[in-house]
């Protein structure tokens, strides 16, 4: 093979065909399908998540908390400023 036929073999596998606009065209839908798969797959996880974390919030908000003795604060109060206060 010369040169000439190397450049001629090159310029005919850079030129278009159809077919190659109609794999083009199959590639680019199955990846546009995939993606919008994978958005809501992602879309349900987070909505998931969000609706956990708002029940979990709403129960820690409707639970009391317990109430605690004033001997329990003193403690708490004496352990944050140290025995020599």
């Amino acid at each position: 093979m010369n040169d000439h036929d190397l450049d001629a073999l090159f310029a005919q596998a850079r030129a278009p065909t159809p077919a190659d606009a109609g794999a083009a065209g199959r590639f680019l839908s199955g990846h546009h399908q995939r993606l919008t798969r994978q958005r809501n797959i992602r879309a349900g996880w987070i909505s998931t998540l969000l609706a956990s974390a708002a029940a979990v919030a709403g129960l820690t908000v409707l639970r009391p908390a317990p109430e605690l003795p004033a001997s329990a604060a003193y403690g708490v109060y004496q352990s944050a400023w140290g025995d020599g206060w």
